[in-house]
């Protein structure tokens, strides 16, 4: 990829300007993004650099960034200004002193100590300190020095996104499990854990802290599936019933008694568990039972709902209506104040033909009159409009949620689901997802997600359910 000059030009000191005594610096503040993306290039994966938990226990006390990542400031240093373009770096001497971290804050400066007038070399005296002005690398430089002026623009170079999503979620589970501890304890129904993955992410949730687990199912065949695994169901309280409609049933039995506060799904089918719960009356509510999809995307500033892609395969102005109010429930128990919702279609104009547009400027209406309260609603809005404030300029849209929407409600079933799977496999999202319109959230995953995703469900309804204590829907 050939990079994008930009206006900002880049200009080098030739030999004859740079006497005894002339100097540069450049300063540069370390994040542990740069220490990832060094090791990434470098190959360099010394889990004093990258794994927390070796690090902790070694002299250091934590990760380290990798030495040569401070004396690559100084190669920047020489080839981009001092001399700058042109210069032919020979030779480099470095001594470590210190280690650096993530959020130092570092500072490399040369200094010409020597020039040979024949050659055109010079020698530099390079040094780069921390923030509290201590020595962390020092050594010295020989470099050919450039004899013609050059300027140029400076290369935009194309932005590099690091995102682990195995990594990100569980920041979340760990944010999520700092804000139940000393919280009385979200007892949940595990629904038919009968096989390792389901169970093996009720087990972890418990392990965490975010759920106390009642595993309904057959007995026998969990305690099976738990042997071969090699998980420890150690004071796991078993609600044993036969089979999954059992399950269910039981589950749907205890939410509605109160016994539990949060249903999850295991291995079960999600028409199942839902036929139960819509089926008992206890657990109904005055809102359409939906589904949101909580995502973090490597290219979106911040988290974003989208819903609903699990539940409703078509709905209707009125469903669409308790989605929305479902969705922003949800986004302001996570913070968010005032959410913004973006009601997707296809176009951002009303179109007759279109029922999703007439939906979404209903929708936009019904939340003008107070129908929809607690978030800021626009539509349609074609998704390029949506999340990228660019687009929607170049388009002559003027929103307060175009580009920064924190809800999409997607047109129907098909269209969300599709969304949602892309985002997670073509983009790399980190997610997991939660029902909602009952009396108890309900933890829904996909028999594809692995453990991660899983615990990340777990907390999301857990941390739901601690809201709910103090108002019930």
């Amino acid at each position: 990829m050939n990079p994008i000059p930009s206006s900002e030009p880049i200009t080098n000191l030739t030999f004859d300007e740079l006497p005894l005594g002339a100097r540069a610096r450049v300063s540069r503040t370390l994040t542990q993004d740069d220490i990832v993306a060094f090791a990434l290039v470098s190959g360099d994966v010394n889990p004093a650099h990258v794994d927390p938990e070796y690090a902790n226990a070694t002299r250091f006390h934590g990760t380290i960034a990798h030495g040569m990542w401070a004396g690559a400031m100084i190669s920047s240093l020489l080839g981009t200004e001092f001399p700058g373009p042109g210069t032919i770096y020979e030779g480099q001497t470095l001594r470590f002193h210190l280690p650096v971290r993530a959020g130092d804050t570092l500072t490399a400066e040369a200094v010409v100590t020597a020039r040979d007038v024949e050659r055109h070399r010079l020698t530099l005296d390079c040094v780069v300190t921390n923030q509290t002005g201590a020595t962390v690398v020092s050594g010295e430089a020989l470099v050919r020095a450039p004899l013609q002026k050059v300027s140029r623009a400076r290369a935009a170079l194309p932005q590099m996104h690091l995102f682990d999503p195995a990594a990100r979620l569980a920041r979340w589970i760990d944010g999520w499990a700092a804000d139940l501890a000393g919280q009385p304890p979200v007892q949940c129904g595990v629904v038919h854990p009968c096989d390792a993955t389901s169970l093996a992410g009720a087990l972890a949730a418990a392990r965490r802290g975010l759920i106390v687990p009642w595993l309904i199912g057959p007995e026998a065949k969990i305690r099976a599936v738990a042997e071969q695994a090699g998980l420890d169901l150690g004071d796991a309280r078993i609600e044993a019933v036969e089979h999954s409609h059992a399950a269910a049933a039981r589950a749907a039995e205890l939410a509605a008694s109160g016994q539990v506060e949060v249903l999850m799904k295991g291995s079960l089918h999600t028409d199942e568990l839902m036929h139960a719960v819509i089926a008992t009356p206890a657990l109904r509510t005055k809102r359409r039972i939906s589904h949101v999809f909580r995502f973090d995307i490597p290219t979106y500033p911040k988290p974003i709902l989208i819903t609903d892609a699990a539940i409703n395969i078509a709905p209707t102005l009125e469903d669409k209506a308790d989605i929305v109010a479902s969705a922003i429930d949800l986004a302001r128990v996570l913070g968010v104040e005032r959410p913004k919702v973006a009601i997707l279609s296809a176009v951002e104009t009303v179109n007759p033909k279109m029922v999703s547009t007439l939906d979404a400027a209903a929708l936009c209406k019904m939340a003008d009159r107070g129908q929809i309260v607690g978030g800021l609603l626009d539509g349609p809005l074609a998704f390029d409009n949506a999340i990228s404030a660019e687009a929607a300029r170049i388009k002559g849209i003027r929103s307060e949620v175009a580009g920064d929407a924190d809800i999409l409600l997607v047109p129907d079933l098909e269209s969300g689901n599709m969304l949602a799977k892309q985002l997670e496999y073509l983009a790399g999202a980190a997610g997991c997802g939660i029902v909602l319109g009952a009396r108890v959230p309900i933890a829904l995953t996909s028999r594809a997600d692995g453990e991660a995703s899983r615990l990340a469900s777990a907390a999301l309804a857990a941390r739901l359910a601690l809201a709910w204590r103090e108002r019930r829907p």
